[in-house]
């Protein structure tokens, strides 16, 4: 019998860390699973290290959905325990396959995303999202991070690091650069930040929406914007002892990552997509479910009101942790 997964997912960083719990079930379901990934190019990366996946194929959008007939050329030869298509596409019917779960739209019920894929995938409790680490991406991140910590004399114990995802994919979704930088000259001058660094993190595209606060920090920032793929970046974050950033898949790999996590959100559905976990708080410009107003509607002090509480409420007086 057929111990192979085929698991479709998303081309977005964010999707894929809300669905990541499926892997941890597939493994439940099929014992002894061989996992095949298939995802768009950035967050290829994340799946490098999940335990039973033998291999991750990169879909890159093509004309006339040219990337999925590679993708059938790929797969139609192999018969599947189980084809998850987290995407939606008509593939999964075209394979060999046991059995198949295929997100359709009926799915959308008003839960959080985490739910409806954990009810999708027929568990009866949530799918928390999961981070795979590996010692490649810790050693990349250290590389961007330790060198950069050495720039501003202090005592041996590292200083605590705040990570920052200005990012600016999506305009919609995206604070205002220039507020970036305002809320750190703001968290500078708060003694409860005293000594702390400041991360902006993201990738390559995010160079001019960070550029504001690296100024701000000045020689406590830290500049690990386009150093790593996603995986160092996630590595990154986990270096960080608090994370505020916009709705972005950043923000989902630091709730992922248990970390303190402030996510910003403007005119989308932050009870749907907003950071899963205990540790996390969402500052919205509009804070009333099912309303929305502009993100720009979202002022720097209340950020900087959001940033203390959650500071307060999981870090207080803690000492700052050693590398």
């Amino acid at each position: 019998m057929s111990n192979k997964v085929l698991f479709v997912t998303s081309n977005r960083i964010g999707d894929c860390v809300i669905s990541s719990g499926i892997l941890r079930e597939i493994a439940r379901q099929v014992p002894g699973a061989e996992i095949t990934v298939a995802c768009g190019r950035p967050p290829a990366p994340f799946f490098r290290s999940v335990p039973g996946v033998e291999r991750v194929i990169v879909l890159d959008k093509k004309k006339a959905a040219g990337h999925w007939l590679e993708l059938w050329r790929q797969v139609v030869g192999t018969r599947w325990a189980l084809v998850i298509d987290i995407r939606g596409s008509a593939l999964a019917y075209l394979v060999r396959a046991d059995r198949r779960v295929v997100y359709n739209r009926r799915w959308e019920t008003g839960l959080p995303k985490v739910e409806m894929v954990s009810r999708l995938m027929g568990s009866d409790r949530p799918l928390e999202p999961e981070l795979f680490i590996d010692d490649r991406a810790r050693a990349e991140a250290a590389a961007v991070i330790d060198p950069q910590l050495e720039t501003v004399p202090g005592p041996i114990i590292a200083p605590p690091i705040m990570a920052l995802a200005p990012i600016a994919h999506q305009p919609g979704k995206s604070w205002p650069a220039n507020r970036w930088g305002e809320l750190v000259e703001r968290l500078k001058a708060e003694p409860r930040f005293e000594g702390w660094r400041f991360m902006p993190v993201g990738g390559p595209g995010d160079r001019p929406p960070a550029t504001p606060a690296l100024e701000a920090a000045g020689p406590r920032g830290i500049d690990c914007v386009g150093r790593g793929d996603i995986l160092c970046s996630a590595a990154a974050i986990d270096r960080a002892a608090l994370f505020v950033g916009n709705d972005s898949g950043l923000m989902h790999v630091a709730a992922a990552a248990g970390k303190p996590t402030l996510g910003l959100f403007g005119p989308t559905e932050w009870w749907l997509y907003g950071p899963r976990g205990p540790r996390t708080a969402i500052a919205a410009s509009n804070p009333n479910r099912g309303e929305f107003a502009p993100i720009e509607a979202l002022t720097t002090q209340r950020v900087f009101e959001a940033v203390i509480a959650l500071h307060d409420r999981w870090i207080g007086d803690q000492p700052p942790v050693t590398p």
